[in-house]
């Protein structure tokens, strides 16, 4: 299972929210390059980056940040998601140097978009679905919609979406911990991988994770844990290869 370490960019620092909620958020590094080589050298393999204040204006807000990053560390498979709406804006980070884009909003609000980019940008991309309570948000977690989780990864899967990112919202920043249960569902319900977000407290949460690798559940992505160093990037790493 692979550990991805997350850099949240908003005014082009490095924070964590709580829940989604801008409002409620806490920075961790002024220099985003310098945080990137932190979790190079930490042995990080990828980069899960967003772009938080692209997601909530639906247009990229923190894209130099990004293509500095890339252009720092060429062989850093980096993912990067937060207000990618076209197919001009996923060209953009392709030939910056990132490995794939995450789609989220537009995911679920114009399904037909991630199959038009899976025929263009072919192996290059992942849906992000986010969820509270059951149901998929979108526009920076901001609104619910009511569709089903499963159903859409399925279609995504059909499209031929390289990996879901399912992140728990009510998990998310809050250290309670992963929804392992719901992201075991996604993951039995589609054939591709699935990288789990949101909660990520301990490295129990990996370890309870790892019990459903089989199953399908290929990466996680952690986040405040790691900045607020209730376990460091290399314990995790060693667990996930069954080091630890």
């Amino acid at each position: 299972m692979l550990v991805i370490p997350a850099i949240d960019l908003k005014e082009g620092k490095c924070v964590r929210l709580r829940q989604g909620r801008m409002e409620e958020s806490t920075v961790f590094g002024e220099d985003p390059v310098a945080m990137a080589g932190r979790w190079v050298d930490a042995g990080a393999e990828r980069l899960h980056i967003v772009d938080l204040d692209g997601a909530f204006a639906g247009i990229p807000k923190n894209a130099e940040v990004i293509h500095a990053i890339a252009e720092a560390y060429p062989d850093l498979r980096i993912q990067v998601g937060g207000g990618i709406r076209d197919d001009d804006t996923v060209l953009a980070y392709l030939e910056a140097g990132v490995e794939f884009v995450i789609i989220g909003t537009k995911a679920v609000s114009a399904p037909h978009f991630v199959n038009d980019l899976c025929l263009e940008f072919p192996g290059r991309i992942i849906v992000g679905l986010d969820a509270r309570d059951g149901k998929l948000a979108v526009d920076g977690w901001s609104k619910l919609s009511h569709h089903d989780v499963i159903d859409l990864a399925q279609h995504f899967e059909s499209d031929g979406v390289m990996a879901i990112v399912y992140t728990d919202i009510s998990r998310d920043g809050m250290m309670q911990g992963v929804n392992v249960e719901a992201t075991a569902r996604l993951a039995q319900g589609v054939r591709i991988p699935v990288i789990a977000s949101g909660g990520v407290s301990s490295l129990d949460d990996i370890r309870r994770l790892l019990e459903h690798e089989d199953d399908g559940i290929d990466g996680v992505i952690v986040g405040r844990a790691l900045y607020e160093e209730t376990f460091t990037l290399q314990e995790a790493i060693a667990l996930a290869a069954g080091q630890a």
